[in-house]
């Protein structure tokens, strides 16, 4: 690692609190920053009781908060049976289909599986997909196998962008996931993110810190500007802006828009349309 080489939990706990002290040289007020979370916010359902009337319910949210004046959020993240009802909800909103593809959320299926899933889902209409990697074969340092999977699935996305899912709650370690991250992004990853939302803990602010140190260092080395994505757990206003002031500070404004930076959520949305009503 380079920049968080052999840091503790502690040192980065330290880095973050920094961080998170500092005023945002980008906003001037909460509900400036609040407008910013929702416009970056993947709005998501990936249950097994989805039906095609939650899905419909979960578009008319998503494109609902321009009727009052507030931003669209960047995306509706599914399953890929619900990809083309999706695109289709949402067609002339400016708002992208996203699919989980590729052995959702385990990663445990043959390489063939996972690129037909993604296939499938980006022929059903998905702007975006969501890979997890092989956690099983990362920590047997099966590396080689883990890079080539993210590869082929990237060249399986064809015009999709693709965001590749560390699961960093299973990880655990910071080594660990920074070089997962520098190998994600090597591998092709248009984004990298923390956690499927589906084991505790999903993301953290440690994790974030870790992974923004590596995009921060791929992007000083190769040039190339790689996205990043926490998931999982992310609910409250306060919470969002933890992220926000990490990725202002550690990657800067080049990342402050949803092209390069999302927050995976289902319950935020809510809640910082609330908040940002009441400023």
């Amino acid at each position: 690692m380079r920049r968080n080489q052999n840091l503790t939990p502690e040192q980065i706990g330290k880095n973050i609190a920094e961080i998170v002290n500092k005023p945002s040289k980008l906003f001037k007020n909460d509900a400036e920053i609040f407008r910013f979370a929702l416009g970056i916010l993947d709005l998501t359902t990936l249950e097994g009781t989805d039906t095609h009337a939650r899905i419909e319910t979960l578009c008319q949210k998503a494109s609902g908060y321009a009727e009052k004046g507030l931003p669209n959020v960047a995306a509706v993240c599914v399953y890929p049976v619900f990809a083309r009802q999706v695109k289709g909800l949402l067609l002339g909103t400016g708002i992208q289909t996203a699919c989980v593809a590729g052995a959702f959320p385990s990663g445990q299926s043959p390489l063939h599986v996972k690129i037909a899933e993604v296939k499938y889902a980006v022929n059903e209409g998905a702007d975006e997909i969501d890979m997890v990697i092989s956690r099983g074969k990362f920590l047997e340092n099966e590396y080689v196998e883990v890079f080539e999977e993210i590869n082929a699935i990237k060249d399986a996305c064809g015009h999709a962008h693709l965001k590749v899912i560390l699961e960093t709650g299973e990880l655990v370690e910071p080594k660990k996931i920074y070089d997962a991250s520098i190998l994600a992004m090597k591998a092709g990853g248009d984004f990298i993110k923390t956690s499927t939302g589906k084991i505790n803990p999903a993301a953290t602010p440690e994790a974030a810190w870790v992974m923004l140190t590596a995009i921060h260092d791929f992007y000083t080395s190769t040039g190339k500007l790689t996205g990043f994505k926490p998931a999982g757990g992310i609910a409250t206003p306060d919470q969002a802006v933890v992220y926000i002031k990490l990725v202002e500070h550690i990657l800067g404004p080049e990342w402050m828009n949803n092209k390069l930076f999302r927050i995976g959520a289902s319950r935020l949305a809510d809640n910082l349309a609330s908040a940002i009503l009441k400023s």
